[in-house]
């Protein structure tokens, strides 16, 4: 109706895309923006209807994810885009998130940035519409933590409903029991609820002691003698009364809020029943994918590939392209418009988006970056992990070599070490 799209069209005209650390109130951001400060407001153009979402419900839910900075640990892929859009099981690491969150009920989600926020922007622009979710950036002027990002987008996250948010950090998987979650957060009638997961060495974490009604009692950092097996898994649901305990600085969510909501007994956890990881490293990143693998055997079972080039759990982009001879599997992630060709043999491996692997060569325990080329006869094992855009010649070996971009390989790499 004509009523209706005038009235989308006025919406569309004022949508906040980006942020920065002033942005707290509108006159001030205005303001701060016309003396030239720092603060950054961004709308979406005039007339934007087709490209933009609807504006989410006033009392619809809402969730921030704790995008974080440089990613360092999971270079040299976070060279070529933020850590949450590398790609993880043939989608980037956010998305599976966002899936997860509007499953649960979310509308909106926020992005907490302070790294790329061109990149970042450029993802919202190609994944809003396809996942339906309204998605905004609050971008960081300096790292804030994992609390102060929740300060910074407190306009966004209270509407004055009450309804309570998700806070995710961005590097963790897991199958993501958020709507079990918040229906135990409602029952308990929480301020505050903590996703654990189960360790096998609690002495390695900080162990969230709780009653057996789930209610949080205490934090112990690294216990030296066991009074618990649960450790936050990095996934909240918050009440925006939280937010009144947070001020717009760099502040630690879990070190200085979590502790006063447990003392006034308003803090609650919930136990994850399936797998975790924080996949923010490689090798933890390879294991993520055996677990996640493991979980969509279980659930997807369909999704992943059978026959008899495939053993164990492989997935495999319908674009790819698979070889003659080849033996693929288990744990292997194959992206789109890959090139596999005959007599390879892959496991326990990712083959990002647009890689080549030519013919007879081995990959094992390796991450394999987008639009690289491995030649004939080679071998990778031992958690290489290579950038984007690098070509690797013929019959050469590399044992835990780390390649950054764009970079040609002329000789083999025996010993692990990093290529610049």
């Amino acid at each position: 109706q004509p009523s209706l799209l005038a009235k989308a069209i006025r919406q569309s005209r004022r949508w906040p895309v980006t942020f920065s650390s002033s942005c707290v109130r509108g006159k001030r951001s205005l303001a701060a923006s016309r003396r030239g400060g720092s603060c950054r407001v961004q709308y979406a153009k005039r007339g934007e209807v087709s490209a933009a979402l609807p504006a989410a419900h006033p009392s619809s839910m809402k969730a921030v994810i704790l995008v974080g900075g440089f990613g360092t640990r999971l270079r040299p892929l976070t060279l070529s885009v933020p850590k949450p859009l590398v790609d993880f099981a043939n989608k980037p690491m956010i998305v599976w998130q966002i899936e997860a969150l509007k499953a649960a009920g979310v509308s909106e989600v926020v992005l907490a940035i302070n790294y790329r926020p061109e990149v970042m922007q450029a993802f919202i622009e190609e994944w809003q519409t396809i996942l339906g979710v309204k998605i905004v950036c609050s971008q960081e002027a300096e790292p804030m933590g994992t609390a102060g990002p929740l300060a910074l987008a407190r306009e966004l996250l209270d509407d004055g409903s009450g309804q309570p948010f998700f806070v995710l950090n961005s590097d963790v998987i897991c199958e993501y029991p958020l709507k079990d979650m918040l229906d135990f957060h409602k029952a308990r009638k929480a301020e505050a609820t903590i996703l654990v997961t189960k360790v096998e060495d609690p002495s390695k974490y900080g162990v969230v002691v709780m009653d057996e009604y789930g209610q949080v009692q205490r934090f112990v950092e690294k216990p030296k003698e066991f009074v618990g097996d649960k450790i936050n898994a990095g996934i909240y649901v918050c009440n925006p009364e939280v937010l009144k305990r947070i001020q717009l600085r760099p502040t630690s969510i879990e070190r200085e809020v979590f502790p006063h909501v447990a003392a006034d007994n308003k803090l609650y956890s919930y136990t994850l029943g399936g797998y975790w990881m924080d996949v923010g490293q490689p090798k933890d990143y390879l294991k993520g994918l055996h677990l996640h693998l493991d979980s969509m055997a279980i659930h997807n079972n369909e999704k992943l590939e059978s026959g008899p080039s495939f053993r164990g759990n492989v997935l495999v982009d319908p674009t790819a392209k698979i070889g003659q001879g080849c033996l693929i599997g288990p744990d292997v992630s194959i992206g789109a418009n890959c090139v596999i060709e005959d007599g390879v043999r892959l496991s326990n491996c990712v083959i990002m988006r647009g890689v080549t692997v030519k013919c007879h060569s081995k990959i094992d325990q390796c991450i394999i970056g987008w639009h690289s080329k491995i030649g004939a006869w080679s071998r990778l094992e031992k958690h290489c992990v290579l950038g984007e855009d690098v070509f690797c010649k013929d019959e050469l070996y590399f044992n835990g070599a780390v390649v950054l971009p764009h970079k040609e390989i002329k000789e083999s790499v025996p010993q692990p070490a990093i290529i610049l």
